[in-house]
């Protein structure tokens, strides 16, 4: 009889987080239920673990949530060792809370490894049947061994699924600094989630991406900051400016000052300059994927601006383009697990506008359909003397939408603040399911135009 494999050649660490992604992902878990061996795992406290986990699966037919396996894990070891019991509470506390960014790797390499111990296991067992066993049966066992583990995800099941739809979701946001908005954010801008800033030219969209990647590094985020309109040493003079409150025209005076309040910042920052439209959604990828390779965990994306990627999608209707590139962007930060940013511009109707919505975007209103929280930023040029402006929540998924603040600003440090309603906005913005329709009705004669 052969030895049983185990996952040793994997390491510890592919076992943890395979364990974990087991109790995660009701239907990867159903999955590998069918080809997992409890002795496949090499850790004892780890056997233990999924051997309660399946337990459970298999007398109430439905997958545990983190609340019951907390309780199992409390009340339902006492004829184990205390040192197993020890290292398996020790091994869930760690993983509790976490997101495991390469999980469809771990997958696939597990899903991949049982099932080749299952087919082989059938093949050792059809030898023993030749001599005894119609040429059915053997085929039947193989055929077995070939389906087990096959996908089997039909989709959300409404029943199985029940414990799902109540489990608060794991958004770890990142904060905007403004407490008004974060409040209707439900903390801010979550992992794999798209903001959008839309300012007409010169209004300030790229100095408030600035200011939102500043404050996510005061949090002590990692931060990557592509720009494909400003130089990077540009961009990085902005941060120093916004970290340090000093003004730009004066970081030359005062750069040890500015180096000393930049140091103590707990966040990590790089700038990527791409030049405008030679680069898509994939070449960010493709850098996001370098960096974590190096160890650069990032947490927020910043893209200064969307409009100015490249076209890989094979549209040729600008309209069509910047949508899908949109679309990108969101699959982006679904896949790499990032909160991103971006930004997009009003077209010209959006210059006077002392209120700007979604009506005002430039291009594609398509863009806004994927985005899962938009503000706009309108300053008319006596806002500028005045260094005011009003921020508009366009679209707000976690939230409340249609509302209007009066800001703050002043471009010479890039300073934002948004203050509560003073009544003094006498324009009454279109709600968010008001633009949308109206966007909508664009769309459709958008389209009865080109047929």
């Amino acid at each position: 009889m052969a030895v049983e494999e185990t996952f040793a050649k994997f390491g510890k660490d592919f076992q943890e987080k395979l364990c974990h992604l087991l109790l995660e992902d009701r239907a990867f878990s159903d999955r590998m239920a069918e080809v997992l061996k409890i002795e496949h795992l090499e850790l004892s406290y780890l056997r233990l673990f999924v051997r309660k986990l399946f337990g459970y699966k298999e007398t109430y037919s439905v997958h545990p949530t983190h609340e019951i396996m907390i309780t199992i894990l409390r009340t339902e070891l006492e004829d184990e060792s205390d040192l197993i019991q020890k290292q398996v509470r020790d091994y869930y506390t760690t993983i509790y809370g976490q997101t495991i960014k390469e999980s469809e790797y771990i997958k696939d390499k597990a899903i991949d490894f049982c099932r080749k111990q299952k087919l082989k296991e059938a093949m050792v067992k059809s030898v023993g049947l030749i001599n005894t066993c119609s040429f059915d049966q053997i085929s039947s066992v193989i055929n077995d061994a070939l389906k087990a583990g096959n996908e089997n995800n039909v989709g959300h099941e409404y029943l199985k699924d029940f414990e799902t739809r109540y489990l608060l979701q794991t958004r770890r946001p990142i904060r905007t600094e403004w407490a008004i908005i974060d409040g209707h954010m439900q903390g801010g801008l979550g992992v794999g989630e798209l903001g959008v800033v839309i300012a007409p030219t010169g209004a300030g969209k790229s100095m408030c991406l600035v200011r939102l990647g500043a404050q996510a590094l005061k949090q002590g985020k990692t931060v990557i900051h592509y720009t494909l309109e400003l130089s990077d040493a540009v961009v990085g003079l902005r941060y120093d400016s916004c970290i340090s409150g000093i003004k730009l025209n004066e970081l030359t005076k005062f750069k040890d000052n500015v180096f000393e309040e930049i140091k103590s910042t707990p966040g990590t920052l790089i700038i990527k300059e791409y030049p405008t439209k030679s680069c898509g959604v994939t070449t960010l990828r493709s850098h996001l994927e370098k960096l974590i390779s190096r160890g650069i965990e990032p947490d927020l994306v910043i893209v200064d601006y969307g409009d100015l990627l490249k076209n890989t999608s094979g549209y040729t209707e600008k309209y069509d383009a910047l949508g899908n590139t949109f679309e990108e962007l969101r699959g982006l930060a679904k896949q790499q697990q990032v909160a991103l940013w971006t930004a997009t511009q009003t077209n010209r109707s959006g210059l006077n506008a002392s209120v700007v919505t979604m009506e005002e975007i430039s291009d594609s209103f398509s863009k806004c359909f994927i985005s899962d929280f938009i503000i706009t930023l309108s300053r008319t040029a006596e806002d500028k003397r005045k260094n005011k402006g009003r921020m508009f929540i366009a679209k707000n998924r976690f939230g409340a939408d249609g509302l209007v603040y009066p800001i703050s600003m002043d471009t010479s440090n890039v300073f934002i603040e948004v203050l509560e309603a003073d009544g003094e906005i006498e324009d009454k913005p279109l709600s968010a399911k008001e633009q949308l329709d109206k966007l909508k009705e664009f769309k459709k004669q958008l389209k009865r135009n080109r047929s």
